[in-house]
């Protein structure tokens, strides 16, 4: 099973100029090949590969303008040249928009394959470093474990970050357990089950959003290219970072327990795309991270051994009656509770939703039946093949 652990890391300063530099080259062979690229379509209504791009490369290393090319690995070159692959790939597919040019001030990203580092005694050496990188080591890599590829990120806030990506032997799963849970998101309650629990939104950008909002007053203020306004974006970036970090650290803690609590785990399919185009909700959706924790919950199943089941967005699980299946024409954002016109029973929304949820997600477990009339898609979600972090 693989999984990839971060880290923080403090270089020295002969560390901190290489990898600034193979940052900077990164930057730099990325933007030119997304731009021949660009070129090649609008001029000659040509399509350029990651083939030909790895061949201008070779080329542009032999530049006198650019033979400071040379002085980096040509590993994380290669590989910014595949995630630029990557990015045309996903736009032809239609699930991302067109790449954009990478910019200095949002720090970067430089990717080592296994031919680019050293791994021993629980060290880790970069090519064209001398010394091994001081990682602060807040948990050890599993014995017998070898990283396949290590990624260095640069912040904006200037925080170093080392992501190690490894194939974990020692992961096992979970006992079993009889417990099923159906899940709703929320806003002014992140997660609702079928049991009746309802997890509080901590508001992490409400709680900072004083502080992150005279800072960019600050920003705005300053002088373009002064070091006083790079004091000041440094500062906005440290905000961010600090909302960035306590909403994944809350995150990760829920979605751990919620996968060790329970055997089977149901959620909806949502589009939360579509959903922050409503710009009196965007903000509020994209705090409480929704797609966040789907992922999370995914991959941490596939980890454990748990069954974790989307159903169909377009389920009626608010208009549903838990107690016998009448569904009300109409179910506003406003109406919190509300009474079943057919038994008279009282439902809190949210709690009724989840509990429609659960409902669905073991028939189509069970039989893999639709659970609308209209006979569209309930997908079982099988695990993501992604990059997990954790």
């Amino acid at each position: 099973m693989e999984k990839a652990h971060s880290y923080r890391f403090y270089p020295t300063p002969e560390q901190e100029s290489l990898l600034r530099r193979t940052l900077g080259c990164v930057r730099l062979v990325y933007n030119k090949a997304l731009h021949e690229r660009t070129q090649a379509w609008y001029e000659r209504e040509e399509r350029v590969g990651y083939s030909q791009t790895s061949s201008m490369l070779t080329d542009w290393k032999k530049e006198k303008e650019l033979d400071f090319l040379n002085e980096v690995s040509c590993v994380p070159l290669q590989q910014g040249l595949r995630h630029l692959q990557t990015a045309f790939t996903n736009f032809f597919a239609g699930r991302a928009k067109y790449p954009n040019f990478k910019k200095k001030h949002q720090g970067g990203s430089a990717e080592f394959s296994k031919s680019a580092f050293k791994f021993k005694n629980g060290q880790i050496t970069l090519a064209k470093c001398s010394e091994p990188l001081p990682i602060r080591w807040s948990r050890q890599i599993p014995d017998g474990c070898e990283p396949s590829t290590v990624t260095i990120r640069l912040h904006p806030s200037g925080r170093w970050q080392i992501s190690i990506r490894f194939d974990d032997p020692t992961l096992k799963p979970l006992p079993v357990t009889d417990k099923s849970l159906g899940i709703d998101l929320g806003i002014s309650s992140l997660v609702i089950t079928s049991d009746g629990d309802k997890v509080s939104n901590p508001k992490h950008f409400k709680k900072h959003y004083r502080r992150l909002h005279q800072a960019q007053k600050s920003l705005s203020r300053k002088q373009k290219g002064s070091k006083n306004r790079e004091k000041a974006r440094v500062k906005v970036a440290k905000i961010h970072a600090k909302i960035t970090d306590s909403r994944k650290d809350h995150l990760h803690k829920l979605t751990t327990q919620l996968v060790r609590e329970n055997q089977t785990i149901v959620v909806e399919n949502l589009a939360v795309k579509n959903m922050v185009k409503n710009p009196k909700l965007a903000q509020a959706i994209s705090d409480v991270s929704w797609g966040e924790i789907t992922r999370q919950l995914a991959y941490k199943c596939r980890w454990y051994g748990r069954n974790y089941i989307e159903i169909d967005r377009w389920f009626p699980s608010s208009k549903r009656c838990s107690n016998c299946g009448h569904i009300v024409e109409k179910m506003p954002l406003n109406l919190r509770e509300w009474d079943c016109p057919e038994c008279g029973t009282h439902h809190d929304r949210d709690l009724n939703a989840s509990k429609n949820i659960l409902a669905a997600g073991l028939a189509v477990s069970v039989c893999g039946a639709s659970v609308r009339p209209e006979q569209s898609k309930s997908v079982k979600a099988t695990a993501k093949k992604q990059k997990p972090r954790s």
